[in-house]
């Protein structure tokens, strides 16, 4: 279906029913993906022009300044959000920071990209890959040089939530939250993405307590490439799939259960590869995974607390040092980023404190690539904090005041 017939359809129904319930302040469990429909934040810190792109290929952007032109100190920042959301942004937020100060200055809007929630970067940092998070789920590529959008691809399912690029560039994975399901799209060498090559729906096991059906959460390779995982919060399982390199097929070959209504979310690896950090959104608990290379098997450790105290804090996401000695979570809830010490070369997580994060409901959390800062997307105030990260320490310093972006939902500092 065309970018055009996607958008007429208007908001996605879940999306709605969320922004109901964080309203109501109810206790039920939070659906994984859908933005808040609550007050929007601030007005964003962005020039009064924006950049401008069609989703066609002939749609071209202009933009300021390429960043490849700018100070090596001054570096480009991409940010998510919900185009469908009251109080929304109008496509792909692009800024800059300061390497060391962590300031974010904005720098105008990639529009005519629908609901570009999650983003990914390809290896060689030529293309940006964004999903499009409605009833007729797609991928979109971005070429970074000139801020043209090179295309969509439908990813067969509804709500994709996850992108991710294969360390080897030669292909996109998607979670399709909506109809858990996951995609795999080829990468040509422009950055260009192809007709889909695999598609598989979590048919089991049965979902899990407060669950109507699978929730493909998140889809990410294993350090060592050699398989994809698939956390899926519906069926409380991660799927481990073999990815053939060179038909872009997928066999599932383990799979790993949390316990019944955990609502595992995202896993992130320790740099050693042996470890894994799982969020689990709904029972307000943390775990550490043990990973076999060779056979892709996951083993889903006992929960650990997020330190956050009594009641669901819907934990979003890990982030974990380059050198592995810590770790830190988002805490949507409670508004905070949790910090654990990495020890017993990564199988072992020792809670250390929390921050307050400065925004509300932190959706995601990402390192500047020196790992020297920390940035934090806070959906429902629609702002950007930035932390200066201590190497020795792992303490959390904030960088001053957090940056306006409306309905801010994901940031990837490059």
């Amino acid at each position: 279906m065309s970018s055009g017939a996607r958008a007429s359809r208007g908001g996605w129904s879940r999306r709605r029913f969320v922004g109901a319930l964080a309203g109501a302040g109810t206790a039920a469990a939070l659906p994984a993906c859908a933005p808040s429909a609550s007050t929007p934040g601030p007005t964003p810190q962005t020039p009064a022009d924006t950049t401008t792109a069609r989703r066609t290929p002939a749609g071209t952007s202009t933009a300021p300044r390429s960043p490849s032109e700018e100070p090596s100190r001054v570096r480009p920042l991409y940010l998510g959000t919900y185009t469908s959301a009251e109080g929304g942004g109008r496509g792909i937020g692009l800024a800059t920071y300061d390497a060391e100060t962590g300031r974010i200055t904005g720098a105008g809007t990639l529009t005519g990209v629908e609901n570009p929630s999650y983003l990914a970067v390809h290896p060689s940092g030529h293309t940006l890959y964004a999903v499009n998070e409605s009833d007729d789920g797609a991928v979109t590529a971005v070429r970074l040089s000139d801020r043209k959008v090179l295309g969509d691809r439908s990813t067969g399912g509804s709500g994709p939530c996850h992108v991710s690029v294969h360390p080897g560039g030669r292909w996109l994975l998607s979670a399709n939250y909506g109809s858990g399901s996951v995609a795999v799209h080829p990468i040509d060498a422009s950055g260009s993405l192809g007709e889909r090559t695999a598609l598989v729906t979590h048919s089991g096991p049965r979902p899990g307590p407060g669950q109507q059906g699978p929730h493909a959460h998140q889809f990410v390779t294993s350090p060592d490439g050699g398989h994809v995982l698939a956390v899926d919060l519906g069926t409380d399982t991660v799927h481990t799939y073999r990815l053939d390199e060179r038909k872009g097929t997928l066999t599932e070959v383990a799979r790993a259960h949390a316990r019944p209504g955990a609502g595992p979310r995202h896993l992130t690896f320790h740099p050693g590869g042996r470890h894994a950090y799982l969020a689990n959104e709904t029972d307000n608990t943390v775990a550490v995974c043990a990973y076999a290379p060779k056979t892709g098997r996951l083993s889903i450790g006992s929960p650990q607390p997020t330190g956050t105290g009594p009641g669901t804090s819907y934990p979003a996401q890990f982030a974990v040092t380059s050198d592995g000695s810590y770790a830190y979570l988002a805490n949507r809830g409670d508004n905070s980023l949790t910090r654990y010490a990495v020890e017993a070369d990564g199988a072992r997580l020792r809670l250390l404190d929390t921050v307050a994060v400065a925004g509300d409901f932190p959706r995601q959390i990402a390192f500047s690539p020196d790992g020297v800062l920390l940035f934090a997307a806070n959906q429902r105030s629609g702002t950007v904090s930035v932390f200066h990260v201590d190497r020795r320490s792992g303490e959390l310093r904030l960088a001053g005041e957090p940056f306006a972006s409306p309905v801010a939902v994901c940031a990837v500092p490059l």
